[in-house]
């Protein structure tokens, strides 16, 4: 999701050598200052990060290591806001959130989202519908709070969003959950009337903390609204919504510094699993190129059982992966969310994220495909693909609706990808990853 910014620093660290002079240095940071102001970052915040960075390298002597170690301090520095990081549970549950912003910013959305990453931390999670002023807002959040599978608090007998409040905060206490989401009004610009009924929300429902959602596709006015909320109604933390759209990317850099407020979390996708935490020192990583091991081992481990994980992995070396491995296997990755995003946390792999813009594995016909298939089959065959003989096979075709020569094509890609993962389990799992990656020929070998 940081495609822009990270080819603004990558084009500027090639500017400069191992060991190298000012002539060379001012020539990378001109590089980075064209790239940065095309990628909307603020002029400002440009401006300082150039000094910084170019204070830095000569402090240390010229050259591309000091380039990067100067790159990577200012941008921590600038992204390192004081104030709470990720999601922080109240000492006594139910932590209560206040979620506010404009009107299309994505708001109602994100509650879902942000619903959706407490739910995979096996967080009980309430959903209160507090916005009364737009007619298909609580609309919205039925279907959402159906398709997660998370309660939804609200009552048509009132228009006052504050006794809607107070008998959701009475069952959230009586009911023992952990978190309380308020999806509160916005209107499309800042007025006086949105102002005071947010006052009198946040009077009644004493929050944990307020969280700002705050348009990317905006721009630098993300950073005016989000520093007006600030100022009328106090927020703690900022979580930025659209992020995989057309913006440039560009606020995600200044906003933390210019509003003072820390960047919570990212929305860099349209699935609902799709809402990253924003931690500033492996944001720079990202930035840089160096992928997010620490933020893709937290992610995957909020969605694998580590006791189901080490099940498969002994069947796996087994050659025992079956049919419905498979499809639990599709099912954990989905909860992940975009494939794009999770390539962009692998060192050495971010510009890959570019070929995976159009590819959603929800949607994809292939997985489709197997999907009909494995649907088709009976316990048994799913069970034990031995069992798959040609009439089965024909059976199959029939049920799903493909030719027997599809059938015969997935079901020799299922054996492949079997042997291959078998292989991958073993000692020289990575060197073998690395050989299947250079005959891709994808982004070349991984890290060691």
């Amino acid at each position: 999701m940081f495609e822009s910014l990270t080819s603004s620093f990558t084009a500027a660290i090639k500017k400069i050598r191992t060991f190298d002079d000012e002539k060379a240095l001012k020539k990378a940071l001109n590089e980075l200052k064209k790239s940065l102001l095309k990628a909307d970052v603020n002029h400002k915040v440009v401006k300082e990060l150039i000094a910084k960075v170019h204070e830095g390298t000569k402090a240390k002597g010229i050259g591309k290591d000091q380039f990067l170690e100067a790159m990577r301090a200012t941008l921590y520095k600038l992204l390192e806001v004081g104030g709470n990081k990720g999601f922080i549970f109240a000492p006594n549950p139910p932590t209560v959130i206040l979620m506010t912003g404009l009107q299309g910013s994505g708001k109602t959305t994100t509650t879902g989202k942000l619903a959706v990453y407490l739910k995979n931390k096996q967080k009980k999670v309430l959903i209160v519908a507090a916005d009364l002023q737009r007619l298909a807002a609580v609309e919205q959040l039925r279907q959402i709070t159906t398709q997660i599978e998370v309660e939804l608090f609200e009552d048509e007998t009132t228009k006052n969003p504050v006794e809607v409040v107070k008998a959701a905060l009475k069952k959230a206490n009586a009911g023992i959950y952990d978190v309380v989401l308020i999806d509160t009004a916005g209107r499309l610009a800042i007025d006086d009337e949105l102002m005071g009924e947010l006052e009198a929300v946040k009077k009644v429902a004493n929050p944990n903390e307020i969280f700002y959602v705050a348009d990317s596709m905006t721009g630098q006015d993300a950073v005016r609204t989000a520093t007006t909320f600030k100022e009328k109604i106090g927020i703690d933390g900022v979580i930025l919504s659209k992020y995989d759209g057309d913006a440039k990317g560009g606020v995600a850099l200044g906003l933390s510094s210019q509003v003072q407020v820390p960047l919570r979390f990212i929305g860099n996708g349209e699935k609902m699993e799709d809402l990253e935490v924003f931690m500033p020192e492996r944001i720079v990583n990202r930035l840089m190129g160096f992928g997010d091991v620490e933020g893709l081992a937290e992610k995957t481990a909020d969605i694998v059982d580590e006791k189901t994980a080490k099940k498969l992995t002994k069947k796996i070396k087994k050659g025992k992966f079956n049919y419905n491995d498979f499809l639990e296997q599709m099912e954990q990755m989905k909860k992940m969310g975009s494939m794009k995003s999770i390539i962009g946390m692998i060192p050495g792999m971010g510009n890959m994220s570019k070929a995976l813009k159009d590819f959603d594995m929800e949607n994809s016909s292939e997985l489709k495909n197997i999907k009909s298939m494995v649907s088709s089959m009976t316990k048994k065959e799913r069970e034990d693909p031995d069992l798959l003989n040609n009439s089965r096979k024909q059976r199959i075709a029939a049920g799903c609706g493909l030719t027997q020569v599809e059938i015969n094509r997935m079901i020799k890609q299922f054996k492949n990808a079997g042997k291959m993962a078998k292989k991958l389990s073993g000692k020289n799992g990575m060197k073998d990853l690395q050989a299947m990656m250079g005959q891709m020929g994808g982004a070349g070998a991984l890290p060691r």
